[in-house]
């Protein structure tokens, strides 16, 4: 199975603190509890890559992993579910909008639900967010395993209010892995025709 070959480089609490670099980033956001981590971990066929936590919301910052020469992953704070202040929630809010409003190297948002829930507003948010970027965010429904045979053909109709049909996946058996790492790594290819366009541009 293609893994993606992530190597952790730094996190970042401000938008200024991100990497300096020209490489393609893809995102991957989803609430507190909908297993981004052991999601992550999965995709790179390494279990300690991303610190799992049976206390949701761990996650507090963006933090930016590297995977081959062209393309990084970048773990967004979880949201939704995790206690924590007022003031840390709005921090975490704030700095979530300057990444997805300003952050150049951001080529791709894939947006974890956990597929028993389906998408709620925060969820519409997000996606409405990404497409102002003129990003279609990659729905992904979590969890898969934990569904059962008789309920999947009620998942497009769960997830119908974000308009795109989601990939079933799940970090336990693999499912959906396959396809998930394709659409991350088209979204690093795009990226990089359209730099080498405005580079040939510019020319």
């Amino acid at each position: 199975m293609m893994r993606l070959e992530a190597k952790f480089i730094s996190s970042a609490f401000a938008l200024g603190d991100c990497p300096r670099w020209e490489r393609a980033e893809v995102a991957l956001a989803g609430r507190s509890n909908v297993g981004k981590s052991s999601l992550l971990n999965a995709l790179a066929g390494s279990k300690g890559l991303a610190r799992t936590s049976k206390t949701p919301g761990r996650t507090r910052c963006l933090n930016f992993f590297e995977v081959g020469t062209n393309l990084a992953l970048v773990d967004l704070p979880g949201y939704g579910f995790a206690k924590m202040s007022r003031s840390d929630a709005a921090k975490i809010a704030a700095l979530l909008a300057d990444y997805l409003r300003e952050r150049r190297q951001l080529a791709g948002l894939v947006m974890l639900i956990d597929a028993r829930r389906g998408p709620e507003r925060e969820e519409l948010d997000l996606a409405a967010a990404a497409r102002d970027r003129g990003l279609e965010p990659i729905v992904v429904a979590t969890k898969s395993d934990k569904i059962r045979n008789a309920e999947r053909p009620q998942i497009p109709r769960r997830f119908a209010a974000l308009a795109t049909a989601p990939i079933m996946c799940s970090a336990f058996d693999g499912e959906g892995l396959g396809e998930l790492r394709g659409r991350i790594l088209d979204c690093a290819r795009t990226a990089g025709s359209a730099r080498r366009g405005r580079a040939i541009a510019d020319a």
